[in-house]
């Protein structure tokens, strides 16, 4: 046996080396292990060679590269013997320390851990049959009968239930599962995709369109087919898909930014460190409830409501066929009337709310062409902070919550029954378009369900404690600071406002299509001013305001007559006789003096010295006709004498001297 052992040593290769397959380490015939191949591998079974790992979490078993294929072992899985005797044959320079960090049962149910739902399915029955095979041993059956028994139990066959047992051999039954679980492995290398078809199936499959994968592969087969290249199956699409694009990526594409919005954590905010009027929200809610206007019209009518953020009670509410920014200054009037006027407001960019009228004068409006002459808004007027919402957000606005509450005690109310629509074109009764509500019936029938809606007992979350929106409003309100506007204050906000330019000849203001003057305008022919006026009714007096902010004038509509109303050309006529009178009036107290006056007054005028020219230019008579007019030839001087008549042209020009 010596003899044998130094042949092999002789043969043993001379490298230093970490890894090392099982037939080599039955050829190298190490001490503390078997001599043969099949005990190896059989060892490194028993002791789950393949599942151990280093400190790092490398493992320390890898598949062989080269011919043969194969496993091999690091040098650290051996026992301490054979180590020794490695670095004495010079395999290895010293001998490695262990390096695992975890016993092979912790290492395990590590790898356990990590499978899917169906592995571990798999290993709990595996191991409930193994667990019966135990019980039958206890009561007296052989081994053979009690698997047996079980495998025509279960419907398996008894080899594969020998094997489980095998598994299990030498093994606790509390850590069973991970040795029972099924390890199995994918064959083969994945099919290589030709970078056009997979740029075109990519291409197409991450469209906003959604098209499934099918379709999307059939049409790059198609592709594939025209231009001869070789296509791998839809699976290896589908498992390259689900390898190497991010699951963000594909809703991103496919479903667009809100969806990937939503697939993250909103925003939670806290109403704890408000007050009861310290800010509102308002929106716009249209019914899904057929109406009739006393017009006879049949719509589904626009409520804009403002609601209080720290109790949620709704304050004020006006409706009206559509949503405008006339509607939203009387509900805003209704809130600075009755509760006062908060600090701050939330509001979307929608045209009722980002008007001039409403929000004038506020910076990144996002809605028409701001202009640094665009009068005062409402809001803006009264000092209230302007918190803009994204259209469409139900997180940042509460009153939609409300609003959809409001759907259900409203407009399912069984005395809308027969007019209600749905809230889709999908969804519509089967008793659809049968009714329309009067319109005085359906205000009432709203004014009932926001009180009913205010007053509800047993609200859960934030503060309510069991309370009802008007209980926590106003226990709030009683010792909130509320901020009260002055009658003038809020005569001037609630009046709309608009940009015009006086008449420059006339000094009239035009204002849908109707027309205001006033004596005072005599004075701004021509001025661009802010007219504020009520758009609920365009026959009172409008107010002129300077583009500094300063009141100028009040003026009365001039109302347009009949062709041949007398009553009208008096009062035209009176007008103008009056203008003059005033006119009159105010040119006398200027105290002008007479023409004559100013004349004896002016100064005397000196005739200045007219000085003598220094040169005269001969002036000829030429007659008394236009032929007289007629150019003259001048005589050509003699060819004979050309000096002696420059000489003379001279002196002609010349004054003699005296």
């Amino acid at each position: 046996m010596a003899s044998r052992a130094i042949e092999q040593d002789e043969q043993a290769p001379t490298e230093s080396r970490d890894w090392f397959t099982a037939a080599e380490l039955a050829e190298l015939a190490l001490p503390g292990l078997p001599a043969d191949k099949r005990s190896i591998n059989r060892r490194a079974r028993d002791e789950r060679w393949s599942l151990r790992s280093d400190a790092v979490g490398e493992a320390l078993s890898r598949p062989r590269i080269g011919r043969g294929g194969g496993t091999e072992f690091h040098i650290s899985l051996l026992p301490g013997a054979a180590r020794i005797e490695l670095v004495k044959r010079g395999l290895c320079e010293t001998p490695p320390e262990p390096t695992m960090t975890e016993s092979p049962e912790a290492t395990a149910w590590r790898w356990y851990e990590g499978q899917s739902a169906k592995v571990k399915d798999a290993a709990q029955r595996r191991a409930a049959i193994i667990a019966e095979i135990d019980l039958l041993e206890d009561s007296g059956l052989t081994r053979s009968a009690a698997v047996a028994e079980s495998a025509r139990r279960y419907g398996k066959s008894g080899s594969t239930v020998w094997n489980w047992l095998k598994l299990v051999d030498g093994i606790g039954r509390s850590d069973r599962l991970p040795a029972l679980a099924p390890r199995h492995q994918g064959g083969g290398r994945e099919a290589e995709i030709d970078p056009l078809l997979w740029n075109l199936f990519k291409s197409d499959f991450l469209r906003p369109s959604a098209p499934t994968l099918a379709s999307c592969y059939d049409r790059v087969a198609a592709v594939a087919a025209e231009r001869g290249l070789s296509l791998p199956s839809e699976a290896c699409f589908r498992r390259r898909i689900k390898r190497e694009i991010p699951p963000e990526v594909i809703k991103l594409r496919r479903e667009g930014e809100e969806a990937v919005r939503r697939s993250l954590p909103s925003q939670r905010r806290s109403v704890d460190e408000l007050h009861a009027m310290e800010c509102v929200n308002i929106d716009g809610h249209k019914f899904d409830v057929f109406v009739r206007t006393p017009e006879g019209n049949v719509i589904r009518p626009v409520m804009v409501a403002i609601q209080d953020i720290y109790s949620s009670k709704f304050l004020a509410w006006r409706m009206a066929e559509t949503e405008s920014a006339v509607l939203t200054r009387l509900a805003f009037a209704d809130l600075f009337q009755n509760f006062g006027i908060p600090k701050a407001c939330v509001l979307d960019n929608g045209r009722a709310f980002a008007s001039k009228w409403i929000t004038g004068g506020a910076k990144s409006r996002f809605r028409f062409k701001i202009k640094e002459e665009e009068p005062t808004g409402i809001l803006t007027a009264l000092g209230i902070n302007i918190h803009w919402a994204l259209p469409y957000r139900g997180q940042s606005k509460p009153i939609e919550r409300a609003f959809r509450d409001l759907c259900d005690t409203i407009a399912k109310h069984p005395a809308m029954e027969g007019a209600y629509t749905g809230n889709n074109p999908m969804a519509k009764p089967e008793n659809y378009g049968s009714h329309a509500i009067e319109w005085d019936t359906f205000v009432a029938h709203v004014e009932r369900g926001m009180a009913a809606h205010n007053a509800k007992l047993g609200r859960r979350g934030r503060n309510y404690r069991g309370r009802s929106f008007d209980d926590v409003f106003s226990e709030s309100y009683a010792s909130a600071p509320i901020g009260k506007a002055s009658p003038e204050q809020l005569r001037m906000a609630l009046l709309a406002a608009d940009q015009v330019r006086v008449n420059n000849q006339t000094g009239e203001v035009r204002l849908f299509g109707n027309r205001y003057w006033s004596p005072e305008c005599g004075g701004l022919h021509g001025q661009r001013v802010t007219v504020r006026f009520d758009p609920d009714n365009l026959m009172n007096d409008v107010h002129l305001y300077g583009q500094d902010g300063r009141y100028l004038t009040s003026a009365p509509i001039i109302a347009d007559t009949g062709f041949l109303d007398a009553a009208g050309a008096k009062e035209a006529a009176k007008r103008l006789s009056d203008a003059r009178k005033r006119i009159r009036a105010a040119a006398d107290a200027e105290q002008l003096l007479a023409a004559d006056e100013v004349a004896r007054l002016q100064a005397d005028a000196i005739a200045p010295d007219v000085p003598e020219p220094s040169v005269l230019r001969p002036v000829h008579h030429r007659g008394q006709t236009a032929a007289a007019l007629k150019a003259v030839p001048e005589p050509k001087p003699p060819q004979s004498k050309p000096h002696q008549s420059r000489v003379f042209a001279a002196l002609s020009i010349v004054k003699p001297a005296e």
